[in-house]
C-alpha cells in the first residue's frame, strides 16, 4: 500500500513537469478558460485531468505515490503564488494584465474576437454592471475572464436656490 514502484523524485519530477507545461497551455489558451466555465469548457478540464492523471503516477498506484504527487502539486501551486505576490513581472508573465475591450460606449470587436470573449458575455456584463452600452466608460477584461464596466459618472444638476 505505501511501497513505491519507481523512486520518490520521479513522482516530483513528474509532478513538476505536468503542472509547468499545464500552467504554462492553459495561460496560452487564453482567458476564457480561466473564466467562467460553460459546460464545454468544464468537460475540457476534466478530461485534461483525467489524461495527465495517468503520467503524473507512471502507474503507482500507491498511497505513498498519490501523497508524492498531491504535495508536490501543492508545493508548486504554494511557490507560484509566493512568486506572484511578491513581483509585478512574475504575476503579469504568469496570470496575465487586465485588458482594455471597450471605451465610451463602444467595444473593440477584434479585441474581444481574440480573447474569445462573445456578444452574449458582453451583453450579460453590462446588465450585470446596470449600465446601457451608451453610458460605458470603459470595460475591461479581467485576468480571471470576466468583463467589468466602468459606468460614466452621471452629471448632477446644479442646486439651484
Amino acid at each position: 500500500m505505501f511501497e513505491l514502484d519507481l523512486p520518490w523524485w520521479e513522482f516530483v519530477l513528474r509532478g513538476t513537469i505536468i503542472y509547468a507545461t499545464l500552467l504554462v497551455l492553459v495561460r496560452a489558451s487564453g482567458r476564457r478558460t480561466v473564466g467562467q466555465f460553460t459546460p464545454f469548457d468544464l468537460v475540457v478540464v476534466l478530461l485534461i485531468s483525467e489524461g495527465a492523471s495517468a503520467a503524473l503516477s507512471g502507474g503507482d498506484s500507491s498511497v505513498g505515490a498519490a501523497l508524492l504527487i498531491v504535495g508536490t502539486l501543492i508545493g508548486l501551486n504554494l511557490v507560484v503564488a509566493w512568486a506572484t505576490s511578491r513581483s509585478r513581472r512574475v504575476e503579469a508573465l504568469l496570470e496575465g494584465e487586465i485588458l482594455l475591450v471597450g471605451r465610451d460606449g463602444r467595444f473593440f470587436d477584434a479585441v474581444l474576437r481574440r480573447h474569445l470573449v462573445s456578444q452574449a458575455d458582453v451583453e450579460r456584463s453590462l446588465r450585470e454592471a446596470d449600465c446601457d452600452l451608451q453610458d460605458m466608460q470603459y470595460a475591461f477584461l479581467e485576468v480571471d475572464g470576466t468583463l467589468s464596466i466602468r459606468k460614466r459618472k452621471s452629471v448632477q444638476p446644479a442646486d439651484q436656490g
